[in-house]
């Protein structure tokens, strides 16, 4: 009977949809599976505090189609659907950019050659206190003042918060907002990283972005089911950027006060995604003090050496 419901519907060129409850098992015995030419399977995935749905193209006949989960959400408008991010192909006229771009931070730039690499990927790591978010807004307001808008993606701190810091930092918060810098907040409870991807290059197209922070990437870790899922999309997310030009900051909180950056931490294998590398650490061996390592520069000359640095009302300075 479906054999000939199928045929007959192509026959009158109407496209159908046939709905079911099925079982992992079902694909392989019931007949619907093997005269249809496509299926798209709807998963639902139980989190501690909340739910995560997925679809998966199963099969499409005669065409070509992203495999793999990817994210939705059920709104008011229906469904809102988030492809999974893959590795962008490089474009045949793509060139690397030989162009230093600064970081903003007092004295940074001459540890790591010069500045950042224009579409470069820094990863900042430090414990607690150690002033990783204040450095982070340096860098994204520096983009401001090269006339390069920037977007910070925080997971932690919503926009209200982060103003005193921006206020401080840029001395004009509302000035430094308008000229460019753009904040999307997103609260850690409800944090699906698909849905995450798709507003940032949303953002990233829509405002010609051309600094992005993401703060920080143990809330991401947190909220993806699947340890390699996330570690893909953040391989993917760089090369994104590289290919666009984009320069980026992603941090990274590690262990205790007492500690600078760990390669046995979990998330210890994103270190070699990323282009540079800087520490911050907390060293109380005889006086208390701030120092920042660059443990890592790719492509160019750095200074290894542990510096110190103090955090002012204006931001972070080393010595």
């Amino acid at each position: 009977m479906l054999f000939d419901l199928t045929g007959l519907l192509s026959a009158c060129n109407t496209t159908v949809f046939l709905l079911g409850d099925y079982s992992a098992d079902d694909e392989k015995v019931l007949p619907e599976f093997a005269v249809v030419d496509g299926i798209v399977q709807f998963m639902r995935s139980e989190q501690s505090t909340r739910d995560e749905r997925f679809l998966r193209v199963r099969k499409l006949r005669g065409s070509g189609y992203r495999e793999g989960a990817h994210g939705f959400s059920i709104t008011s408008q229906g469904l809102d659907i988030y492809p999974r991010l893959v590795t962008p192909e490089i474009p045949e006229n793509y060139i690397i950019l030989r162009e230093r771009t600064p970081s903003g931070v007092d004295g940074l730039d001459k540890i790591i050659g010069g500045g950042l690499w224009k579409g470069s990927s820094t990863l900042l790591t430090g414990a607690t206190g150690t002033g990783k978010t204040t450095l982070a807004l340096q860098f994204a307001i520096e983009g401001i003042s090269q006339g390069v808008r920037s977007l910070y993606v925080n997971f932690q701190e919503n926009p209200a918060q982060l103003a005193r810091s921006i206020q401080n930092l840029s001395g004009r918060e509302e000035e430094t907002i308008e000229s460019g810098l753009k904040l999307l907040y997103i609260s850690p409870v409800e944090v699906q990283i698909d849905s995450v991807v798709v507003r940032l290059f949303r953002m990233i197209q829509e405002q010609h972005i051309g600094r992005v922070v993401i703060d920080s990437i143990g809330d991401l870790s947190m909220a993806a089911s699947d340890p390699q899922r996330l570690h893909g999309y953040l391989y993917a997310l760089v090369q994104h950027f590289a290919v666009k030009g984009i320069t980026a900051m992603f941090v990274l909180q590690t262990g205790d006060l007492m500690s600078g950056f760990n390669m046995d931490f979990p998330m210890g294998r994103i270190s070699y995604i990323s282009d540079n590398i800087i520490s911050l650490a907390l060293n109380d061996d005889k006086e208390p003090c701030l120092e920042l390592t660059c443990t890592k520069s790719r492509g160019t000359e750095r200074d290894m050496t542990s510096r110190k640095f103090h955090i002012a009302k204006d931001g972070l300075h080393i010595t």
